[in-house]
């Protein structure tokens, strides 16, 4: 890809700039979700600012051990271990196979807010 002007350079690392700030704070969002909801299942909260100790811990909510986490690295077993997680974590705090797949996966900062806010109590899944 080659630039014709210095306009060319300039709006894509506008681009990158926005890009940037949006996701340190949806990352600062779920990070702020997910220390009351490890604080709700018994681990330390601020965990959940730690990047890829918070993945593992999260996998230790859904009831797995902390390797299955290895799974995530596997492209499209990933994903599919990633709504399964998801569908745990949400059975563990009381709420259903829907609000998890879509509050849980989907649209993360909401539903953690959700669970880790409200009035759901955390059991280890079955």
């Amino acid at each position: 890809m080659t630039f014709t002007s210095i306009t060319d350079q300039a709006d894509l690392s506008g681009l990158s700039t926005t890009g940037t700030i949006f996701g340190i704070i949806v990352y600062v969002l779920i990070a702020i979700a997910l220390w009351r909801v490890f604080s709700k299942a018994g681990w330390p909260g601020i965990l959940a600012i730690i990047p890829i100790v918070n993945v593992f811990i999260l996998v230790k909510i859904a009831g797995y051990s902390a390797w299955m986490t290895l799974l995530y690295i596997i492209p499209i077993v990933g994903w599919i271990f990633s709504i399964v997680v998801a569908v745990r974590v949400g059975r563990g705090f009381g709420k259903g196979g829907a609000f998890s797949f879509f509050l849980l996966w989907l649209i993360p900062v909401i539903g953690y807010f959700i669970i880790g806010y409200g009035r759901a109590t955390y059991s280890k899944p079955v």
